[in-house]
């Protein structure tokens, strides 16, 4: 299949031109990028459009300019917003069959890196609005382009700290098939570093064994992970418990000198109930003793500020608007998203793009065009009834 309409070209024009936009955002310093580009694109494209654009400086823990977009046609108390990140993971060019900072048409897909994961988006979103924004509103449609969604949040963290935009409801176009989400899991990842005295492995009391030290650790985390599993069952979801994953160990230098040092980073990914902080702290409060009796110094560090988990309740009024429109029932996902910020902010979120997960953050990542005119005409339905009808 291909796009051949005069009435569609405008869109794959948009979603060329942002496959051409790199902006990878990594926790490798030499890999990241600004996202400016995409941003300065969105602006000039939406303003054309007749939106009022803001560009939110963003912080950056490399240092490349980033930033928010924030979008608004109309004013009012309600509305809708359209979310999504302008970022992408970093990509193998090698491993590609097409050049991934091209859109490729072919094979019935849109290939390039970002197609479905997910600046694509924001070229439906265009197409969605363009014969919508001359019509007179009765509540404000926002567009939200957000940055580094794939690292630190730091984008979504900004729009929660400012608690704009101002809105009713919000939908992010995350790869989800075209079905609605109420509800993933979050995710929070931990380095735990034991320091003990490293000495001649001949007399063990020459020091102190900072592995065996973490022995005793590994397995109190195991009695904790059994605990939270005990405590926060969730049927909602397909892995229905929270899972720690001890990931990696580092620890000594020598075999035949005492252990000095080690290091455990882990992760676990949330339930709804389950708050980041907290779990941190019980983790730190349990361990905190054993290091004690071991004598060896204790560092319980986050390698990244965390994600919350996130459950829109299923009465609410998008929900099942959502299930109405899509003809699915509301499920979850295993995958984090930005929805949890705009939950604090007050704004009803689902979760609900064009894309399949399982071409997120892999070579040859493609948007299938057959979820294109569907996605769009989706779109102007919820812009329709949240914005242009009277409620």
């Amino acid at each position: 299949m291909t796009i051949k309409s005069s009435q569609t070209r405008p869109l794959l024009a948009h979603f060329s031109s942002l496959m051409s936009l790199p902006s990878i955002s990594s926790t490798n310093a030499s890999l990241d990028m600004s996202n400016m580009p995409v941003i300065n694109y969105l602006a000039e494209q939406f303003t054309a459009l007749g939106f009022q654009c803001e560009i939110m400086p963003c912080e950056s823990s490399s240092g490349e300019a980033k930033a928010n977009l924030i979008a608004t046609l109309g004013s009012g108390p309600g509305g809708l917003v359209l979310a999504g990140h302008t970022d992408t993971v970093p990509m193998d060019p090698e491993l590609w069959s097409v050049d991934p900072l091209k859109m490729t048409e072919q094979d019935n897909r849109l290939y390039g890196l970002g197609s479905t994961d997910m600046k694509g988006f924001f070229a439906l979103i265009l197409e969605a609005v363009r014969d919508i924004a001359d019509k007179p509103l009765q509540q404000p449609l926002i567009v939200l382009a957000t940055s580094d969604e794939e690292t630190s949040m730091f984008g979504a963290r900004k729009i929660a700290e400012l608690g704009r935009p101002k809105a009713r409801y919000a939908i992010i176009g995350e790869p989800t098939g075209m079905k609605p989400i109420h509800a993933h899991k979050g995710v929070m990842m931990e380095s735990i570093r034991l320091q003990g005295r490293s000495g001649h492995s001949s007399d063990p009391s020459l020091g102190i064994n900072a592995m065996e030290a973490m022995h005793d650790v590994i397995g109190d985390l195991l009695k904790f992970r059994a605990e939270l599993q005990e405590k926060y069952y969730n049927p909602l979801f397909a892995i229905d418990k929270p899972t720690m994953n001890l990931g990696c160990i580092h620890g000594g230098d020598n075999p035949n000198r005492i252990c000095g040092h080690c290091e455990l980073e882990f992760d676990i990914r949330l339930m709804p109930g389950m708050e980041v902080e907290n779990m941190r702290e019980l983790i730190r409060k349990r361990l905190q003793p054993l290091a004690q009796r071991w004598q060896v110094g204790f560092e319980l560090t986050p390698l990244f500020p965390g994600a919350p988990a996130f459950h829109c309740p299923v009465e609410s009024d998008l929900v099942k608007t959502a299930e109405r429109l899509t003809g699915h029932t509301a499920g979850t996902v295993a995958f984090g998203t930005e929805a949890p910020w705009l939950q604090q902010i007050g704004i009803d979120t689902i979760v609900l793009g064009p894309g399949d997960i399982d071409q997120a953050h892999q070579p040859d990542e493609y948007l299938s065009l057959d979820r294109v005119k569907p996605c769009v005409d989706l779109l102007q339905q919820f812009i329709t009834h949240y914005c242009l009808e009277k409620h």
